[in-house]
């Protein structure tokens, strides 16, 4: 049996006398690793990007809400609020107004909320505070409102006016303090509040005393642990559907209810099928890259065999077996892709994090992806070398010292 240091020897005196072709085959397994390992790693980090996402805007919560008007009002407010692991529960409605401010008029989206809708939605001050359920004419704004949509700056403390248009076409207008002014945050909230950089909160009874209504558009809660958040879930959604008369066999009929339901788990099941799904399109992607590098592995140990049959003659006429013969050529091969999946390996880690930090994703590189690539390298190798070391170790001799 040749042993593997003589093997190697041979091998890679072989890779050297073609150092062209050597190297253009090695490329091939670099872009097919480097691709397998930049969108592995971009996978992982699309995943704690939206984990994240879900993350920054609260903390165990339960939004209830519905695209009917006149559905949700004090009762609702109430049942959710005597929900047994409910720790908090704030109504939310959203108006379209105008804020004034030094004669300069802007249109901006307005959200009613109570004071405690900045524990479950995780809400971050960058000055002042968030509103209390004492508060009447107190306003938070979105960070981009208050610092770059006016002439001059808003800070907490300063005075702007609020105008809200009545269903009979009445403009009421109210000034309000400005509380506090929120973290530039660049984030969308769930539950379709959009950017929180660009919208004004004020409490919701002040919004509903200037509107003239009395209704809600829907409820943001908080339960009691992340454990028991869908058997608390489930029991908020029992106890509506039993105040709008809805049948016990329907409540898991969606279209049957007037609202709609969800909590925190069902945000986060729903963003991890997501990049689930988005990391095994990119890996897809990648394997037809290594797929194609094997190829052009193959190929080349194909012609390399036939360039080379006249050696083979030779070494099988001094004494190299046809598993001697196998063995050398298999190797070769196996060098090749190993070369071409370690560069591939740092290119693709590297790559990656450059990808990462220009689409601002968490940088996430999970470190056995290295020993996958080297894994994977490997398999290339065997896999597009069998064919051809069987082929050379399966040549006549005499066949072979003859051929030209």
């Amino acid at each position: 049996m040749i042993q593997f240091v003589q093997a190697a020897h041979i091998a890679s005196g072989s890779i050297r006398s073609s150092k062209l072709r050597s190297a253009l085959t090695t490329l091939g397994i670099v872009i097919g690793i480097a691709a397998v390992i930049i969108n592995a790693s971009l996978g992982a980090s699309f995943n704690q990007f939206f984990t994240n996402e879900v993350a920054s805007v609260g903390s165990n919560f339960i939004i209830a809400y519905s695209d009917q008007p006149n559905l949700f009002y004090e009762s609702e407010l109430e049942i959710i609020e005597n929900t047994p692991g409910i720790l908090g529960v704030s109504p939310r409605k959203i108006i379209s107004g105008e804020i004034n401010y030094l004669s300069d008029t802007k249109s901006v989206s307005i959200v009613g909320v109570n004071g405690d809708f900045q524990e479950i939605q995780g809400i971050k001050m960058e000055e002042g505070s968030f509103l209390t359920d004492k508060d009447i004419y107190s306003a938070v704004l979105g960070y981009d409102l208050a610092k770059e949509e006016f002439g001059r700056s808003i800070s907490h403390r300063s005075t702007v006016d609020i105008a809200f248009r009545q269903e009979d076409g009445t403009l009421v207008r109210k000034s309000f303090k400005v509380k506090g002014v929120l973290e530039d945050s660049k984030e969308t909230i769930v539950g379709g509040d959009g950017s929180t950089d660009m919208i004004i909160y004020i409490p919701i009874s002040t919004m509903n005393e200037m509107t003239g209504e009395q209704d809600y558009g829907a409820f943001f809660a908080m339960a009691e642990s992340s454990e028991n958040i869908r058997k608390i879930s489930d029991e908020v959604d029992k106890r509506l559907a039993r105040n709008f008369g809805i049948p016990q066999r329907d409540i898991e009929d969606e279209d049957a209810k007037p609202y709609t339901i969800f909590n925190q788990v069902d945000v986060l099941e729903e963003t991890e099928a997501l990049g689930a799904a988005l990391s095994s399109f990119l890996l897809v992607l990648a394997l037809v890259s290594l797929f194609v590098g094997s190829i052009g592995i193959m190929n080349i140990m194909l012609v390399t065999v036939t360039e080379r049959t006249r050696e083979i003659g030779i070494m099988k006429s001094v004494g190299y077996s046809s598993s001697n013969i196998q063995s050398l050529f298999l190797l070769e091969s196996v060098m090749v892709s190993v070369f071409g999946g370690l560069m591939g390996t740092a290119i693709g880690g590297f790559g990656a994090y450059i990808l990462e930090n220009a689409l601002k994703l968490p940088p996430v590189f999970p470190f056995k992806l290295i020993e996958i690539g080297i894994l994977v390298s490997v398999l290339v190798g065997v896999g597009a070398g069998l064919y051809p070391a069987r082929k050379a170790a399966s040549m006549n001799p005499v066949d072979a010292l003859r051929y030209e």
